[in-house]
């Protein structure tokens, strides 16, 4: 799956569901709505943003949803 705004570097994901570690690139709108999602829901353990680019990785699931309006 491609960058869905290619002009704006991607961002690494960390993100902990249940003791489980998951690593993903996300655009950094995505990446911001995903983590004010989480202060207010809380259904994952915690997710922060890695130092470095997200090359490499898998795109955030449903990274689509955090993008629209």
């Amino acid at each position: 799956m491609t960058a869905p705004r290619a002009a704006e570097p991607d961002v690494h994901l960390r993100i902990d569901l249940h003791g489980v570690i998951l690593h993903y690139a996300a655009h950094p709108v995505a990446a911001d709505r995903l983590i004010e999602d989480q202060r207010t829901d809380h259904y994952i353990d915690s997710v922060s943003v890695v130092p470095g680019d997200g090359s490499g990785l898998a795109r955030l699931p449903c990274e689509q949803l955090y993008l629209a309006p």
